[in-house]
């Protein structure tokens, strides 16, 4: 079999995964790792030791075997060519259903690297809204899904009780009918994906590690109620997630089913965003935050992509042209709104700290501010990473009228109607309008390369 598997933290070369799950130093921990898929060849191991491999013990499992997990969206791309260039709730967050439906490109031939799959899988590959060889795959088995397992029975703990996560930790925030819920990305990066219910409504909670894409989805779907689960390919990067009903597979960065019965239909996008945990904390402390035992073990709190946010370019999972307006690793909000689409990068934001606009006919505000949020992509431990802030986008018409905003500190606004002074998570504090929210707005907080790979016609906001 495959000799133990190393994990390619930069800060920490050498360690096992063993080790990596404790977060202990030292030497290799025995071959048990490697007995989970001994199909790995000793190259294959090298290759992939370099490059931050992740693992998890599955609770599912009937013994306890270490699951051998691969950078975050899938992984080292082993095969492949390069690739070419349910009903809405009324919540909270805002909802966004799907405006255009793309057209099917004509029936496909299978390519090599996917007929594998293809041939296991039941998912219809003749209906596809993208040319197949864009695909890539991610994990190098016959069945690579879930090998990055996503967390379907979540645990939670009420947030004024819980004391694992540092205050500048980041997490994705979503509230429905009044059940707010932060998923830590210390969490995600491992799992990528958590199957929940928020306020009565089934949800996917969603992060790809190599966008740093936060999307939230309602998970009911024409009928059902999918389970979203991770495929092990990649598409420019992007995290390609797959459902249990008619495993369709769905692009996370747009919510767009890709490949499958439903390819060129669209999952309900929900208002979610990153901030950092001492903000939903104090806005929220009875709402629930995920325990640090979610069934696999003391795995939380570390980042196995070190320094991946302080490169100048992407792994190699994209090979699409980038935009040189920006730095390929620079982050963006991005929102999509009626079929539009408008990236406010952060160098812009982070200056102006307020963007009050509007995508096409709808008004957009984007707060930018808690500078000392972590960036959950550069040190070896989240919570010592550096301070990237966080971006939030809102609708900001509130009882009919609407609001425009300047800053009032590193976390609060005020708006310029009532003088009414406003948190990072749209709550009023103070002033007329105390006890209002602002409706959460779908939206995200990626790569630049990534944002304009997918949405090569949206408009950027600058301060100007």
């Amino acid at each position: 079999g495959a000799s133990p598997v190393t994990v390619g933290d930069a800060t920490e070369p050498g360690r096992s995964l063993q080790q990596f799950l404790s977060g202990s130093p030292g030497a290799e921990s025995p071959g048990r790792v490697s007995a989970t898929r001994q199909s790995l060849g000793d190259r294959e191991s090298r290759t992939l030791g370099a490059l931050f491999p992740l693992a998890v013990i599955s609770r599912a499992a009937p013994v306890a075997v270490m699951a051998l997990v691969f950078i975050a969206c899938g992984g080292p791309a082993v095969s492949g060519p390069t690739p070419s260039t349910g009903d809405p709730t009324t919540t909270t967050s805002s909802s966004v259903p799907p405006t255009t439906r793309p057209a099917l490109l004509p029936p496909q031939e299978i390519p090599p690297h996917l007929s594998t799959m293809a041939a296991a899988w039941e998912t219809d590959f003749s209906k596809a809204t993208v040319d197949l060889n864009e695909l890539l795959v991610g994990l190098p088995y016959a069945d690579p899904r879930d090998l990055i397992p996503p967390i379907d029975d979540p645990q939670f703990e009420i947030a004024s009780e819980s004391t694992w996560l540092a205050d500048q930790e980041p997490g994705i925030v979503i509230e429905i009918e009044g059940d707010a819920r932060f998923y830590p990305l210390s969490v995600l990066t491992r799992h990528e994906i958590v199957n929940d219910a928020v306020g009565g409504v089934p949800v996917a909670v969603t992060y790809c590690p190599l966008c740093n894409t936060a999307v939230s989805f309602d998970r009911r779907f024409g009928g059902d109620v999918l389970r979203l689960g991770v495929s092990g390919l990649l598409r420019n990067s992007d995290l390609v997630m797959w459902d249990d009903v008619t495993q369709t597979l769905w692009q996370q960065i747009t919510g767009e089913a890709i490949v499958g019965e439903h390819a060129g239909q669209s999952l309900t996008r929900l208002g979610s965003g990153i901030i950092r945990w001492a903000d939903f904390q104090s806005a929220h402390p009875d709402g629930q935050v995920m325990a640090a035992d979610q069934g696999f073990g003391p795995v939380y709190g570390r980042n196995g992509y070190v320094n991946y946010s302080s490169r100048d370019t992407p792994y190699g999972y994209f090979s699409g042209v980038i935009d040189p307006r920006y730095p390929a690793m620079s982050r963006v909000v991005g929102v999509s709104i009626d079929g539009l689409d408008k990236a406010y990068p952060f160098s812009e934001i982070s200056v102006a700290r307020v963007a009050n606009d509007q995508i096409g006919g709808n008004p957009v505000v984007v707060f930018w501010g808690a500078p000392d949020t972590a960036d959950a992509l550069d040190a070896g431990v989240i919570a010592n990473s550096q301070g990237i802030g966080t971006g939030v986008a809102f609708d900001p018409v509130v009882d009919g009228q609407r609001l425009t905003f300047e800053a009032s500190g590193e976390a609060e606004f005020v708006d310029h109607q009532t003088g009414t002074t406003w948190s990072i998570l749209g709550i009023a504090l103070e002033g007329e309008l105390d006890g209002h929210k602002l409706e959460l707005l779908p939206h995200t907080n990626e790569f630049w390369f990534a944002w304009q790979g997918f949405f090569p016609d949206g408009e950027v906001w600058t301060a100007d």
